[in-house]
């Protein structure tokens, strides 16, 4: 007898081997294609796939970004800054650089190109946390040329009878924007990863914390350069959309309801899958709703 079990065996195993995967099948309905934002939309089903996942179209939830990994993004920063003592005038610059290469030394930094946008902040001429404006740094954001931008701030003053400034960068945030707005944090002052590097008079220098960075005043002391620079951002690196799981094998739906809180079209797709240990078949519904006000 036992000969013959196992060749029950081998052939329902050799059966279930050559048995196909069959494609899901999947049809969605709605009373509409129009309705009200704040309105709750009912999608009906018919059929019965092992899973079904939900692609509402909104940012972050679109089916054909679902494999995406870069996007062509912003990078948008802004900070806040603090200046005291002596004859105040504009000697913190703000720097970038797309080919610095992260090694945070003197050599390192003076064979980096870095272009000044400081004319594109606003700086404290004595008042405090003042605002610099949200700055869009888009031109360096390029990973196919430069994978990762670095951002710096450039400390110089010389040796005035009235002492030398100190400054103060209060805040600090960068974030990668999308071209539909939505914005992803990359760093806050805490998390930025600052440097400092000193070029002149090591006397004087960049006070990195997480709640800020200070550059202290120095009176009757020699002229003085330092930089204080950040991690490198890619803001072009996204995280796939991703789906909402709304059933497996073990469940049945037969109707899914889901509200969308902004006016806009969207292209909403349910994937359907029949996934086995010998293959897999996917079919996507697809529908093209406009939300109102």
């Amino acid at each position: 007898m036992r000969p013959f079990l196992y060749l029950m065996i081998i052939t329902a195993f050799c059966a279930c081997a050559k048995e196909k995967v069959t494609t899901p099948t999947l049809e969605v309905m709605t009373a509409g294609t129009t309705f009200k934002a704040g309105d709750t939309v009912a999608f009906a089903f018919q059929g019965n796939p092992d899973n079904i996942t939900f692609y509402s179209g909104e940012p972050g939830r679109q089916y054909e970004y679902r494999h995406r990994t870069t996007a062509d993004n912003d990078l948008q920063i802004d900070f806040s800054t603090l200046v005291q003592f002596g004859k105040i005038y504009p000697n913190l610059q703000l720097m970038v650089s797309n080919d610095f290469t992260g090694i945070v030394d003197m050599e390192h930094v003076k064979a980096a190109t870095w272009k000044d946008l400081s004319a594109k902040a606003v700086f404290s001429n004595g008042q405090d946390n003042t605002p610099s404006g949200v700055i869009s740094l888009k031109e360096f954001a390029d990973s196919s040329r430069h994978p990762l931008v670095y951002i710096a701030f450039r400390y110089t003053d010389t040796n005035k009878p009235e002492g030398q400034n100190r400054w103060v960068v209060r805040t600090f945030n960068a974030n990668s924007v999308s071209a539909d707005k939505v914005a992803t944090p990359l760093a806050t002052m805490a998390t930025a990863g600052w440097k400092a590097v000193d070029f002149r008079n090591p006397a004087f220098g960049w006070t990195i914390t997480s709640a800020q960075l200070l550059m202290p005043n120095g009176k009757n002391t020699d002229d003085n350069e330092d930089w204080v620079i950040s991690k490198g951002f890619d803001p072009t690196a996204v995280k796939p959309d991703q789906g909402v799981a709304l059933k497996n094998i073990s469940t049945t739906l037969q109707v899914y309801k889901y509200v969308f809180t902004r006016p806009g079209t969207y292209r909403v797709v349910f994937e359907a899958s029949a996934v086995r240990y010998n293959g897999e078949k996917r079919i996507a519904r697809a529908l093209t709703l406009t939300i109102t006000p």
